[in-house]
């Protein structure tokens, strides 16, 4: 699955430690999703969309 995490927390301005610690995850999750080595369950895809504003498909897609 790809995603804009990269893409959207960059231009949000925030490091990947910052993100993983307003989405209360780790970083080396933030890591493994921008990578696209990790596919987060659907309640963390929301979170994700939610805190940038974005609907899911919006930064999650196939």
């Amino acid at each position: 699955m790809r995603n804009k995490l990269q893409e959207l927390r960059t231009a949000a301005g925030l490091s990947q430690q910052a993100c993983a610690d307003a989405l209360g995850i780790t970083r080396q999750t933030v890591i493994s999703i921008e990578k696209g080595h990790f596919d987060p369950r659907l309640s963390l895809a929301f979170r994700i969309a939610e805190y940038f504003d974005r609907r899911v498909d919006d930064v999650f897609s196939n």
